[in-house]
């Protein structure tokens, strides 16, 4: 079994999911008292979440630069990165490491293809729906058109994570005001919606709503696994 190596804290809320799912999808394949083999470096959110209302990505690069290099020297096998926001610096890191990333938005596009989805709305940051790190990945690399809230709605969607959802607190208007979004993508084309962001599924579940959800957390977990028991 392969090590895993987590860059996570980016809340430490949804990287507890990241921690269960991993160990949950080891003992399922193999059983018994099987677990991942995970190392961890958890970064203080709040540095990071500072620099990224600064458009410091610079900055945060270099932390997460730091931190990767730790878990690569700590034996990790592989790097995932605990956050969609994040994967904003991944040219940054990958230059300064050996070791593959496992990157959120193929783990997640690679089972959109598989399930023949061409044409999706994307949840997350502001970060995350207005730049092209992440959607031009989908577009470019696998075909996927993607689709965006508008505006207001970004606005809405991004205060929620920040204000809300990476702090533990789930409110019920704001799961109203997710499912609404996700309606107006969906009338407007988008044949599922990818949870952008891994506190997301937090407050929305596939119980929520008819259309189709991607939980980014769930996808990533599960390619993680299938890489550390997979034959070196």
């Amino acid at each position: 079994m392969k090590t895993i190596g987590l860059l996570g804290g980016m809340s430490w809320e949804s990287t507890s999911n990241y921690y269960k799912a991993l160990n949950e999808g080891v003992k399922s394949k193999l059983g018994g008292l099987h677990s991942a083999k995970i190392c961890l470096y958890s970064v203080d959110f709040a540095e990071i979440e500072l620099l990224q209302h600064q458009g410091k990505w610079t900055e945060t690069a270099d932390i997460l630069v730091d931190a990767a290099k730790a878990v690569e020297l700590a034996g990790a096998d592989f790097l995932m990165i605990c956050t969609n926001t994040m994967h904003k610096v991944v040219p940054e890191i990958e230059a300064k490491i050996t070791i593959p990333i496992l990157h959120i938005a193929d783990a997640t596009a690679e089972q959109l293809v598989k399930d023949g989805i061409t044409t999706v709305g994307l949840l997350g940051t502001r970060f995350t729906m207005e730049q092209d790190f992440y959607k031009a990945r989908l577009t470019e690399k696998y075909g996927i058109n993607v689709n965006v809230p508008n505006s207001a709605d970004q606005t809405v969607i991004h205060n929620i994570i920040y204000d809300e959802l990476c702090l533990g607190e789930i409110n019920p208007r704001s799961k109203d005001k997710y499912l609404e979004v996700i309606n107006t993508l969906f009338q407007q084309g988008s044949e599922a919606i990818i949870l952008g962001c891994t506190e997301i599924a937090l407050l929305i579940q596939q119980a929520d709503t008819d259309i189709s959800l991607y939980d980014t957390t769930e996808i990533h977990a599960k390619s993680g696994v299938e890489q550390a028991l997979a034959s070196a």
